[in-house]
């Protein structure tokens, strides 16, 4: 499973980075907003930091401006994802974008069906939204599984890119039914390591450590 990180705080982006954890990374103006600096700015350094897909958000919502902005965002680096929500006029801009040779992340998927219309329009990555669906209390995970069958019935080259990650229980849940990418933040992504076992059996160790007075240097 790749790892995307949704963020656009450098460091952050850095820090995990360093570790092999970045396959890529999401951002969106609301994002980028937060950091108090320029989307391009912001979007090239991360683009710069990272081999992997950087999925940089039009703010436009019809299919003309939106193809425009995708033509602008790819020009920051070749690793650019276009990424457009799933409306008639996001599909129709991925379409043209992707026909252009570009990668589009299309995002603000809630259906099977949607997944499957994003897929037709040759959609490098289908973003499913699995916390805002457990919001109002669907199983965001079923939409997951539902995707994955489909899309491994028809043999569709899309990538389902599980979004809306809030806890490590959907992280797991993601890679048990297949999804190819998840993109978490920072955090939730550092606490994949934690488990209150690991933590017991480590002051364990450093007890015995001390005890037995054992040091290497």
């Amino acid at each position: 499973m790749k790892f995307f990180v949704d963020t656009a705080e450098i460091d952050a982006i850095a820090e995990l980075n360093e570790l092999g954890m970045v396959d890529g990374v999401t951002t969106n103006p609301s994002l980028i907003k937060k950091s108090g600096r320029d989307i391009i700015e912001v979007t090239k350094e991360i683009c710069d930091l990272v081999d992997g897909p950087v999925s940089a958000e039009v703010t436009a919502v019809d299919a003309e401006t939106m193809i425009a902005e995708g033509r602008k965002l790819v020009e920051i680096a070749e690793n650019i994802a276009v990424k457009v929500p799933l409306t008639w006029d996001g599909l129709k801009a991925c379409k043209t974008l992707t026909d252009d040779g570009y990668m589009v992340n299309v995002t603000l998927c809630f259906s099977a069906n949607q997944a499957l219309l994003a897929a037709k329009a040759g959609a490098s990555f289908i973003s499913p939204f699995i916390g805002r669906l457990d919001d109002i209390n669907l199983d965001g995970m079923e939409l997951i599984e539902d995707i994955r069958t489909i899309y491994d019935n028809y043999g569709f080259d899309t990538e389902i890119l599980a979004a809306s990650i809030r806890t490590v229980n959907h992280v797991l849940d993601s890679a048990r039914l297949g999804a190819d990418v998840i993109t978490a933040p920072p955090g939730v992504i550092k606490s994949l390591i934690n488990h209150p076992l690991t933590d017991k059996g480590l002051a364990q160790f450093l007890a015995d450590i001390k005890a037995a007075d054992i040091k290497i240097l």
